[in-house]
Formats: structure tokens, sequence, C-alpha cells
């Protein structure tokens, strides 16, 4: 015969009148944690006490009930409740729905809240993204299922992005195949053909590093703060149709723009736009980039423009904002720190001023005829027009002194025209004279004889005059540096302006590059053009002027470039010559305190770790980031992991070998014997070419020959 399964009893519920409940002191919950007590209370305000309280009678010293019930579960929402009746919220004698516990049941009241509290199953993060996601489906707007859950409206927007990803990874998630952290690394693309791509391309990889992931998905996309980007502007390239995607869950510097070709389609009419405009004052020539490498402009004279003066409207503007400045300025001039919106109006200030510093500028007719202009994109993202640069080409020609360019009684506007000097054998060819007694032009070598007598005694003369002889060199200098002269002249000084061969395209928006060009842009505005003008102002320049353009000037001959050496002379430098030139490189850095870290200079994919082999992105990592650091990528392809070296290295301050200083540089390996006699001097390691697939070719090589340049 079967036995009777027992029946259990549930305890019976009823309404209590809140005054007639008692905080129990049998409440395992010590410690304030989760939802707070006033968002609980808005919460019943709103919905209603979702859960029962469970609730013991209170009895007297003899075991009588008195009337009273006490809760040793549900303590918080009876302090929300007793909260609520604070605010006059909630009658004093509301009833309440308990559930009725026996107190001689033989469960402890302790018991019943900690198996309360400990029990509950938390709602699993899908469930809850889910849930957003019906609501929102079914009416309500992000932010009002936020103001009804008491959080703010972007952790709804990022609980709805979740929800959004792919099912397939949403199911994977489900079964904690995935973390959140990689699921929010996904949302970045709502791609949802992608993102299954993505995670079958590392769902099996060692690393599933959630950058990874966000690489992956945006490695086709261009950042919102490009420079192309920047310049378009974000919401012309919306209007055309284009698509940004947004992190929600991490700094994203404005997203990425999904679609390259759409944005390099409207960056080319922007430009093309400007140039239109542009061409329409007359200019012989217009090159468009959206850069332009270092030192495109060797080669081109530039034209010095005339500063347009500034109109009564200008000028009144100026005065007003220095006066504001000024004024601000005094105002918290002992303040050890300036309010926010203090501070942001000095910058709005700094900045409006700057903007009149740079003047445009007036040229001749004839000189814009015949010049042209480069128009690229700045490293900020703003348009850079830089007019007036004449080639060779296309200089006047030169008329000699004494002519004026005009035949008696002819058209001023006709091009004077030369006689043709006829040499043969590398001799001219003179003219039969028919006055035997005429006076012929002194003979060649007589002339040099005598000169070299004047030579001499100008060297003995500047000799004794040295402030003569500083003017006298600036004056060379900033001819050959700002004005790009074809003639000696009768100083034989001059400084080699060193120019770059090969170069990468980050270059010319460097810091030190922006730095040069715009010292030399301030020097150029006041060095008058005319060569007895240059002479008087160099001269009454005082001392700190003229050493600082002196600099300036030297400058442009430092010469800290590798090349390969010639082990047979000739072209090229020798091993010699190289290791004298990088020593006094390096003394050169010392003097100055450079360090190329301090400058600017980060290893990029582009500048250093795509163009390594993987060894030595690993040794990089390595020296930066340490050992664990380059453990997570050496499983990865070499494109691969260049990237993801560039992010590890972002902020470490390591720079390659031929960058730091002599003692920076860890002592190079053993040097090996020659393969073949046509080998020429073991270079240092770093210079040497590594065994995997990235080692130059002879092409490259001849490309890094640099030619001297006077």
């Amino acid at each position: 015969m079967a036995t009777a399964v027992q029946k259990i009893t549930l305890s019976s519920s009823r309404d209590i009148p809140f005054n007639k409940l008692v905080l129990s002191q049998s409440n395992v919950r010590r410690v304030k944690a989760g939802v707070s007590i006033e968002d609980l209370a808005s919460s019943i305000a709103r919905r209603g006490l979702i859960q029962s309280l469970s609730v013991f009678p209170v009895v007297d010293g003899d075991g009588n009930e008195i009337g009273m019930f006490e809760v040793p579960a549900g303590g918080r929402r009876f302090r929300a409740l007793e909260l609520l009746v604070k605010q006059k919220r909630l009658a004093k004698v509301a009833p309440v729905p308990c559930v009725v516990r026996e107190r001689d049941s033989g469960v402890l009241a302790e018991e019943v809240s900690l198996a309360e509290n400990i029990e509950r199953a938390p709602l699993h993060p899908l469930d809850q993204f889910r849930a957003f996601q019906d609501m929102r489906d079914k009416g309500m707007s992000e932010e009002e299922i936020a103001a009804a859950f008491f959080v703010p409206a972007q952790i709804v927007k990022q609980r709805l992005r979740l929800a959004s990803a792919s099912p397939a990874l949403l199911d994977i998630y489900a079964e904690d195949g995935m973390t959140l952290e990689q699921l929010m690394a996904f949302t970045v693309s709502s791609d949802h053909a992608r993102q299954e791509q993505v995670w079958d391309a590392i769902k099996d990889a060692w690393s599933k590093e959630p950058y990874q992931i966000r690489r992956m998905l945006t490695e086709t996309t261009v950042r919102a703060s490009d420079k192309r980007a920047v310049f378009v502007g974000v919401d012309a390239y919306q209007a055309a149709h284009g698509v940004i995607m947004r992190d929600l869950f991490q700094s994203d510097d404005g997203g990425w723009l999904q679609d390259s070709a759409l944005l390099d389609r409207l960056v080319a009419e922007k430009l093309k736009t400007t140039a239109e405009e542009v061409a329409a004052e007359g200019w012989k020539w217009i090159e468009v980039a959206v850069s332009f490498p270092y030192d495109a402009t060797r080669g081109l004279r530039e034209l010095q423009g005339e500063p347009l003066d500034l109109t009564s409207e200008e000028q009144a503007t100026i005065d007003a904002l220095n006066g504001e400045y000024q004024k601000l300025e005094a105002e918290y001039e002992g303040a050890d720190e300036l309010p926010d919106e203090v501070d942001q109006r000095l910058g709005e200030i700094e900045t409006a001023l700057a903007a009149f510093e740079t003047r445009p500028v007036r040229f001749d007719a004839e000189d814009i005829a015949r010049a042209g202009v480069f128009i690229s994109i700045a490293h900020d993202g703003g348009l850079d027009i830089d007019r007036g640069y004449v080639r060779a080409e296309d200089e006047a020609p030169i008329v000699p002194e004494g002519e004026t360019g005009v035949e008696a009684g002819g058209d001023p506007a006709e091009p004077v025209v030369q006689r043709a000097i006829i040499t043969i054998g590398g001799q001219p060819v003179e003219a039969e004279d028919d006055e035997d007694d005429a006076i012929k032009p002194l003979p060649d070598r007589l002339v040099t004889e005598l000169t070299a007598h004047r030579t001499l005694a100008l060297r003995n003369a500047l000799a004794d005059n040295p402030h003569v002889a500083m003017t006298a060199l600036l004056h060379k200098l900033v001819s050959d540096t700002f004005q790009h002269r074809m003639y000696t002249g009768a100083l034989e000084a001059s400084v080699r302006h060193t120019f770059f061969p090969v170069q990468d395209d980050a270059l010319k928006d460097s810091p030190s590059a922006r730095a040069v060009h715009e010292r030399h842009e301030a020097w150029t505005g006041g060095i008058p053009a005319d060569d007895s003008a240059l002479w008087d102002w160099l001269a009454a320049l005082d001392d700190t002027s003229r050493m600082a353009l002196l600099a300036h000037c030297v400058s442009y001959g430092v010469n800290a470039l590798y090349e390969k050496p010639n082990p047979y002379g000739g072209n090229g430098v020798s091993q010699h010559s190289l290791d004298m030139r990088l020593g006094q490189a390096d003394r050169l850095a010392r003097a100055t305190g450079l360090d190329m870290v301090d400058v600017g200079w980060r290893p990029t994919v582009g500048n250093y770790l795509g163009r390594v082999t993987k060894p030595r992105i690993l040794q990089a990592v390595r020296e930066g980031a340490g050992e664990q650091a380059a453990q997570l990528i050496d499983h990865l392809k070499k494109g691969d992991m260049a990237k993801e070296a560039e992010r590890l290295l972002a902020d470490t301050g390591w720079l390659p070998e031929p960058l730091r200083l002599v003692d920076e540089v860890e002592a190079p390996a053993a040097k090996s014997e020659a393969d073949s006699e046509d080998e020429g001097a073991a270079l240092p390691e770093f210079l040497s070419a590594d065994d995997e697939e990235e080692a130059p070719t002879d092409a490259e090589d001849d490309e890094g020959h640099l030619a001297a340049a006077e």
C-alpha cells in the first residue's frame, strides 16, 4: 500500500495596516546595498508593492498576540513604505499585503530573512536588455524607460544597443560563450553578418580581447577625428547618407565613418570647389592634395606678398578683445585657479586675436600670372592654402643693369629681345670690330687676378670687424634661406639645406615641422626683399634678434640622416663620415636637450611598426610595455600585430634605437663575418636587415642615398 505524500500548508496572507508593523531585529540585512530606499519608494509609488512582506505576530511575555507584527523579511520595503508615510504620500493605516507566519512553526525569523535574500536568482543581463527592448517596442521612449527605472538615459541606450546585437551572438552570450565586455565591443557595428563573421574568426583564438573585436569591426572605416572627416564635417557626411558607427561603452572620439569612399569623394569635391575659387584670382597653376610631403616647395621661389591693412571695424574688434582680456586678467590676478567659464572665455579671445594675426596678403598681378598655389588639408582639418610659389621655368628674364627693358620710343609692355650668345668649344665667338682703337673689355684672366687681391683684402678687413662680419653672414644666410637667390655674391658662406629624399606621410604634419614652418613664417613677414634694405634691416637688429635669426638659418643645415655607406668611395658617404655625422647629431641632441618623445614622436604602423619584421615588433612591445603585453600579440599575423603594438606602445615613451641617444641604445650584437667580399663595414644592429620578409630591397637602399644640396 502506497504511503500518502504529506501535503504542505502555505502561510496565510492578509492586509495589515502599516501602523501595526514594526521592523524586526531578526532581519539579516545590515549593510545597505543595491537600490536606494528613495528609489525603492519611488518604484512602489509608481508600481505598487510588487512583493508582500513576511511578518510574525508580536507576543507578550505570556505568549499572547498584542496586535502588532514584526517584519524580519522585507526590511527595505518596510523602510520605503515608512518614507512614503513621512512624505504624506501613504496613509499611516494603509493596508499592506503581508504573509503571516506562525511563530511556533519551528522556523526562525532569521532563517526566513536569510532565505529570502540568498535564494533570489539575479536576472540575467540579457533578460534586462530584452525587457528594455520590449518596452520600447510597445511605445515607451528611452527617456521614459530611464525615468521608470531611475537610471540615466545613456544606460538605457547602452542596454538597447546590446539587445540589438546579432541574435546568434546573444544566444552565445546567454550560454556564457562570451563575456559582456566582448558583446559590448560587437555593438560598435550594426551589421549582424559582419559581427558573426568577426566572431567566427576569433572564437577559437587564444585571445579574444574586446579591443581586437572593435579593431576588426572598424578596420575599413575612418575615424571621425581624422583630418579628412573634420575638413568635410560630420553633418555634411551624414547629409550625403553616410553612416557613422558609434561606441556607447567607451570614448570613441566621435566614432567611425563607415563609407570611406564617400568621404574621399566629399573631400575631393570640397577641395575642387576651393581650387576653382582660388583659380579665379589669376594664378598660373594650382596643386591640390589631401597633404603634401615636407619640403614640397623645394626649388620654388616664394613670393613675399603685402599684408592687407586692418579695417576700422577689425581694429575696433581687436581693441575690444584686448581690453576684455586685460580686464579678466586683472580681476583674477591673485586667483590660484580660474573659473571654467573665465578660462574658456580667455581661450576664445586668444583664438580670435590669433585669427587677426594671420592676415591675407596682396600680390602683384604680374607675380600672380607666373606663380602658383598649394591647396591641402591642415593637420587639424582646416583648409591650408599656400599662395605664391614660382617655378624656375616661370621666372621673368633678368634685365642687365643699365637697361630699362624698353627701347626708345617702344612699347613698355613688349619683352626685351636679348641677342643670342654663340659659343664654339665652350668659348664665345666675338663679333668683328670695325674700329681697332675701340676700348675692349679686360681679359678674363686679368680680372680674376685683380679681384683676387680685392678678395684677400676684404677677408682681412672683415676679420677685423666682427659686427660687419655677423651682418654679412646673416645677409648671406637670410638671402639663401628666404629668397633662394641663384647668384653667389661677394661672400662665400652657405648652409647646406638638407632635404629628405624619402619620408613618411606624417612628417609634414609633425609638431617639429609645424614649429619650423611657423617660425619661418614669423621671420618672413618682416624681411625686406630689396638687397640694400635687407642689409640695413639686419644691421639695425638687436643682438638677441640677430642670434635668433642666425640660429634659424643655420638650423636648415642640420643633417642627422642615415645613408648607406659606400665602401668603395666615390658617390655617397663613407662609414667614417657617417659615424661622424651621427655622433655630431647625438652631441647636438644632448646640447639642445632634444627628446623625441617630448616633440611628439610615437611609433605607428606607418612610421615604424609596419615597416619592420615581427621579431622587431615584439621586441618593441617587450621593451615598452613588458613581456606580458608581448605575449598578448605574439600569435597574431604581422598586420594585426603591428596595429595592436601601436595601441600598446602609444603612451609608453618607447623609441627605436635610431631616435635614442647613444648611451640609451643597447649594446649591438656581435659583428658577423662578411658572407662575400662585396659587403661593406658591419652596421649597427638596428641598421641591419632582419631575416624575415621585410628586408629592404636594393631599390629601397638606393632611395636612401642623399644628394648634396647647396
